[in-house]
């Protein structure tokens, strides 16, 4: 029985025998055949991680050296951090003035022929002269021409230049104003305060008229609403003038393109100041200009010892009104523009007056607000009325 169990149970003892047990040299063979298999995925895999890894430990290298090259761990600190050599601002300059105040006077009228407000003691200051000034960092107190001497020249006392604005008054109140004012500028100069003054189109001509002692050296031009040009007088000088800060392209295309606003009915011409003993020892001729009749005019001048600078034209506008037709507007324009504020503000940084921060927030225009004149202006886009 065990034999026909057994002959039952196994009746291939040899194949159960390899299917149990294979021999070594088989078993080895075939678990060699499975590594191979296993090591060859895993080249494969390898293959495929290996570059992106390395481009990424690539970079982290390369970031870490960069932070160590800069950045200092605590422990290469050495002795008080305060020696190590770190960029810091530098002291402003105690010489300058980085608070500059401009006093600029207001003229008579409201700037639009009485449409905004026609009251007899009203005044104005066109805002483009205003934002002219600020651009370039300066607040502006408002000279209002109708105030009693005595407030006058206390806001006077307050500001850091002058500005005398573009307009039509040349006699009664507003030209022994305009006379007090140019007499209080230079008397502040010749005792030491760099007090700088711009006097732009009526300004200019006022200036004339004072220094000359003559109410009638004046002459006709045709130059209302016209955009013009500037020519430079020979070998002259514009180191320290108002024309420095202007780049040499900039310079020639003042010459060549028409960048600059000309609105006025008179001037002078280069003969007649030269003529004047008193006018050629006081201002120097940088510029001139061509009315729409092909006569020259001056059109810039700087004066030889006090830091004034007159224009016939309107640097102010450029950037800042667009009720007449004929002002420039181009990039190049907007350059002058802000290039002769940059000048006249850079001058009144360096006034000695240091005068109270009260007494300026008290005066300052943001006490008043701009009139937008619309249709009724007169070239004007903004004007501040003061009555």
């Amino acid at each position: 029985m065990a034999s026909h169990f057994l002959s039952n149970s196994s009746p291939n003892p040899s194949a159960e025998t390899s299917n149990l047990e294979m021999p070594k040299n088989e078993a080895v063979s075939a678990s060699s055949s499975s590594s191979s298999s296993s090591s060859g995925r895993y080249t494969e895999i390898w293959n495929y991680l290996w570059i992106p890894l390395l481009i990424s430990f690539s970079k982290e290298l390369s970031l870490a050296r960069a932070a160590n090259s800069t950045i200092l761990m605590p422990t290469q600190l050495e002795g008080d951090s305060r020696s190590l050599s770190v960029p810091r601002c530098p002291a402003p300059d105690p010489k300058l003035n980085f608070r500059p105040v401009i006093g600029i006077l207001s003229h008579p009228g409201d700037g639009a022929s009485g449409r905004l407000n026609n009251a007899s003691n009203a005044s104005y200051i066109a805002a483009s002269y205003v934002k002219f000034v600020e651009s370039a960092g300066a607040r502006v107190i408002p000279l209002i021409y109708t105030e009693p001497p005595e407030i006058l020249y206390e806001k006077l006392n307050m500001v850091n230049g002058v500005l005398f604005t573009g307009g039509w008054a040349k006699s009664g109140l507003y030209y022994e104003t305009v006379k007090g004012i140019f007499k209080k500028v230079l008397a502040k100069n010749d005792a030491g305060d760099h007090f700088p003054l711009y006097a732009i189109c009526l300004g200019f001509e006022l200036l004339t008229m004072l220094i000359s002692k003559n109410r009638n050296i004046l002459e006709k031009f045709d130059a209302t609403d016209q955009a013009s040009t500037l020519q430079f007088v020979k070998d002259t000088d514009i180191e320290g003038t108002v024309f420095q800060r202007f780049t040499p392209d900039l310079r020639k295309k003042l010459s060549t393109d028409c960048l600059v606003m000309q609105n006025h009915h008179y001037g002078i011409s280069p003969g007649r100041l030269l003529e004047n003993s008193d006018l050629s020892s006081f201002f120097k001729v940088l510029t001139t200009s061509a009315d729409g009749e092909n006569k020259v005019y001056v059109s810039t001048v700087q004066a030889r010892s006090y830091p004034v600078t007159a224009f016939q034209w309107h640097p102010e506008k450029n950037a800042f009104e667009w009720g007449l037709s004929m002002i420039p507007h181009s990039d190049d324009a907007i350059q002058v523009t802000q290039h002769v504020a940059n000048f006249f503000v850079s001058e009144a940084r360096k006034s000695l007056n240091r005068p109270s921060a009260r007494k300026v927030l008290d005066n300052l225009i943001y006490n008043y607000s701009p009139t937008y004149c619309g249709r009724a202006g007169k070239g004007y886009d903004e004007v501040y009325i003061f009555t």
